[in-house]
Parts: C-alpha cells; sequence; structure tokens
C-alpha cells in the first residue's frame, strides 16, 4: 500500500496523464464559452448595424434632400448640388462600412483568453516533464 509521500512513478505518471487529460478538456470548454461570447458579440453588431440602417435611411433622405435645396438656393445648379451631396454621402458611408468590418475583423474575434491560457498551459506542461 502507497502513501501519499511514496507513491510509485507509475501512479505518479498516471496521476499526470489524468491532470493533462482534465486540462485539455477545460482548454476545450474556455474556448467554446469564450467562441459562444464572440458569436454573441458578431450577432448583436450585427443587429445593431441593421437596426441602424433602417432608421437612418429616412432621415437621410430628408437630410439630404434638405442639403440639396440649400445649396440650390446658395447659387449652385440642382445637377451639381445633387452631384455634391451624393459625393459626400457615399465617403460617409464608406466610413462607416468600413469601421463595422474593422469590429468584426478576425483579430478583434480571436479568443484571446483561451490562447493565453493554452501558452500557460504550454509552459507547465514543460516544467511538469522537466
Amino acid at each position: 500500500m502507497t502513501t501519499p509521500n511514496n507513491r510509485s512513478i507509475p501512479d505518479l505518471v498516471g496521476d499526470a496523464f489524468t491532470q493533462f487529460a482534465k486540462l485539455v478538456s477545460n482548454e476545450f470548454d474556455l474556448a467554446r464559452a469564450e467562441m459562444s461570447e464572440k458569436f454573441g458579440q458578431i450577432g448583436r453588431a450585427a443587429a445593431m448595424i441593421g437596426a441602424g440602417a433602417v432608421i437612418l435611411i429616412p432621415g437621410l433622405i430628408l437630410l439630404l434632400m434638405a442639403a440639396v435645396a440649400a445649396l440650390v438656393e446658395h447659387g449652385f445648379s440642382q445637377s451639381v448640388a445633387y452631384l455634391i451631396v451624393g459625393a459626400c454621402t457615399t465617403g460617409l458611408a464608406a466610413a462607416l462600412i468600413a469601421f463595422g468590418a474593422n469590429r468584426l475583423s478576425p483579430e478583434t474575434l480571436k479568443p484571446e483568453m483561451t490562447i493565453e491560457q493554452l501558452q500557460r498551459d504550454k509552459e507547465a506542461a514543460g516544467e511538469m516533464i522537466r
């Protein structure tokens, strides 16, 4: 019979493998939870972008028509006024799309906690082997 202080090498190796298997299982659980959170973040971001676009469209049309009318009142021809307002609107839309796409980039969705924990586990396993 072995005591906790007098355990055989096979017992110690078996315990190490059991602990390592549990560690790997915990890491998968962490990765699954973190990816679930990231997918939730994607869903919330997409919903906010969609809701904002739906609400923005009617108001934007009225503002753009008012901007064209103001430019016409200040001496621009109607076609030049539409061109100016259209160009400004397109630039703003491009900036908003780029900002939204940046929030959905792979870098922001990377499971950082899991990667960090796996690095620590790798170092701990290396220490166990030594």
